[in-house]
């Protein structure tokens, strides 16, 4: 990712100013280059506190876009922020869509299954599931250990999926 104080100023003030067009035109030029450091950040703040559905759409279209491999590890710091339960799904979600390699965040990714409602916990057994094959045995095996040591594994609605979860790491 490249660095520029001068477009993350941009963009911060941009989302603050909170002109419906101009954010939306802001993030469509992100969704054009690289982002920047911070940008990430920035969108998914401004994702956690916004209602319109089209400032949200746009945003979720960004995150689920990306191409860059170097942005993967800032998408993974925003999943472990205490964003509202639908920004933290939308963020695992755009793991898989973007087709990025997560593969070295299955352990992220499994720590997000644990804590995640039923359906964002789907998402995350996806972004696992579609990682999976890069990962080394031991990598795959030490996961294996964190979920079958949580007790947030086995909650009730989460059981069947855990169960499948490990199938899937046992490959």
């Amino acid at each position: 990712m490249v660095r520029s104080d001068k477009k993350l100023r941009e963009l911060a003030a941009v989302l603050e100013k909170g002109n419906k067009s101009i954010i939306l035109e802001a993030v469509r030029s992100l969704k054009e280059g690289e982002p920047f450091e911070g940008a990430i950040a920035l969108l998914a703040a401004f994702y956690d506190s916004a209602s319109d559905k089209s400032l949200l759409k746009s945003i979720e279209s960004f995150f689920n876009d990306i191409k860059y491999q170097s942005a993967s590890s800032e998408v993974i710091a925003e999943i472990h922020k205490p964003w509202k339960a639908n920004t933290i799904s939308m963020l695992i979600s755009s793991c898989w869509q973007s087709g990025l390699d997560y593969s070295g965040y299955l352990a992220d990714m499994a720590a997000a299954y644990l804590e995640a409602d039923y359906a964002t916990a789907i998402e995350c057994m996806t972004v696992i599931e579609e990682s999976v094959i890069r990962s080394s045995r031991k990598d795959k095996d030490d996961i294996i250990k964190l979920v079958l040591d949580s007790p947030l594994a086995y909650s009730h609605e989460k059981s069947p999926l855990t169960s499948e979860l490990v199938s899937i790491l046992q490959r």
